[in-house]
């Protein structure tokens, strides 16, 4: 059996990647700006990614009637009464956190950015949601402290990105990928492993392909079916079935092993809101999942970029 190179877990996760750089255990407070999407309010489309729920992928952030400050300081005391935590990094996660005036986007990432307790800034966003203004301003706070911006991709496929109706072609999310590291951004890309008409290799396509990049992070999503989607409309009716939990689980492995050791693996599963998951319902028993990958990696000798 292969030893783990991480403390324990045969990949480069965050958590190692924080405790090394920060010197401590580091949480994300998850924050919402109060902004929309091109794919929501008609630039683009009206009804979203197909797989997106009424929240914009944001179920978790924080009350958007707050300030950042407001929102910073309630999850801070949330999470503190738990665990004894001093750093945190401020996440923009709903909707598409660059979709505004570069203005308000300025008040906004200066006021998360500026709290004491954050130690990092990231943002989810699209990539046709980045011009220079923008990335100039994120390259300039970038200074002050560490900037990730966090792209969602999901797949390289062009026949399935018109059906999850993402809106941009892959050209589009390279010239924006080239544009951040140029700017000396950290970029970490959102995939879902999953999505209806893809192949066990179609997904290994788009995790070769995100290999030979320059990206510093990656999250590995599994596809999450929401009640209020049109992807549950579609599953609702048979048009395509989800992964079972070990199926998933030998194909993260299969990722893992074809992802350089270099790129931080932020997420290997994902947290569906339970209120919200029609399928897989294995999939809100997370601890369960990541033990279960951890133990099969292990017994495997398993690790990441084995396979490169």
């Amino acid at each position: 059996m292969t030893t783990p190179l991480w403390n324990g877990k045969p990949y480069h996760s965050l958590d190692y990647m924080l405790r090394e750089r920060f010197g401590e255990k580091v949480y994300k407070v998850t924050l919402n700006g109060g902004m929309s999407c091109p794919n929501r309010d008609g630039k683009i489309g009206h009804r979203g990614c197909i797989f997106c729920s009424e929240g914009g992928s944001g179920d978790f952030a924080a009350d958007v009637s707050l300030s950042v400050t407001e929102q910073i300081n309630s999850q801070i005391a949330i999470l503190s009464a738990k665990r004894p935590i001093h750093r945190y990094i401020a996440y923009f996660q709903a909707y598409t956190n660059t979709y505004a005036p570069v203005e308000y986007l300025q008040k906004i990432f200066t006021e998360a950015i500026s709290h004491p307790k954050v130690i990092a800034l990231s943002i989810g966003t699209r990539p046709d949601c980045l011009d220079d203004k923008v990335i100039a301003l994120l390259s300039e706070l970038n200074r002050m402290k560490p900037v990730w911006i966090e792209l969602g991709l999901q797949t390289i496929h062009e026949d399935t990105a018109r059906y999850i109706r993402r809106g941009y072609s892959l050209s589009c999310f390279e010239d924006a990928l080239s544009r951040l590291r140029a700017a000396g951004l950290e970029v970490i890309v959102h995939t879902i492993l999953g999505l209806p008409g893809e192949t066990h290799d179609d997904i290994l396509e788009t995790i070769k392909y995100l290999n030979a990049t320059d990206i510093q992070g990656i999250k590995l999503q599994l596809l999450h079916v929401l009640s209020g989607t049109d992807l549950a409309a579609d599953y609702q009716v048979g048009k395509f079935e989800v992964l079972g939990r070990d199926a998933y689980i030998d194909l993260v492995i299969d990722c893992l092993e074809h992802l350089r050791p270099s790129i931080i693996i932020h997420r290997v599963t994902g947290d569906g809101p339970k209120e919200l998951l029609i399928a897989p319902q294995w999939a809100s028993r997370k601890r369960e999942v990541l033990n279960l990958l951890h133990h099969r990696m292990k017994e495997m000798g398993s690790f990441q970029g084995k396979a490169l």
